[in-house]
């Protein structure tokens, strides 16, 4: 079964800023490089959504509603609704994550 794949505004304004952040610390072409397996591994999703695991940090709150895939160290955090994937976050693994996931997702 094929799932739809929707990215957030959120998602999508951490792709950018990913993307400004490894060209302005790397080069372009890394940027692009890690952007296009960000988006793979996200459109992946749209085959195999539920092969993705709860966040420990949200795991530790008994919150069970997201997933996440790695492309290391960023995670891509979703939740699968109906025939749906909704993209909620696209994060730097090397973070403290625990507030911000509490932030973006439990409002």
């Amino acid at each position: 079964m094929q799932y739809r794949v929707l990215m957030t505004q959120g998602a999508e304004d951490d792709l950018v800023a990913l993307w400004s952040h490894l060209a302005a610390d790397k080069s372009l072409s890394d940027a692009d490089y890690v952007l296009g397996k960000i988006k793979a591994a996200i459109e992946s999703l749209g085959r195999s959504p539920a092969r993705g695991h709860v966040p420990p940090e949200l795991d530790r709150i008994a919150v069970h509603d997201y997933l996440q895939i790695h492309f290391k160290p960023y995670r891509v955090v979703y939740q699968i609704r109906d025939r749906a994937v909704y993209v909620y976050c696209v994060l730097d693994g090397r973070r403290d994550l625990q507030v911000l996931l509490r932030q973006r997702l439990l409002r």
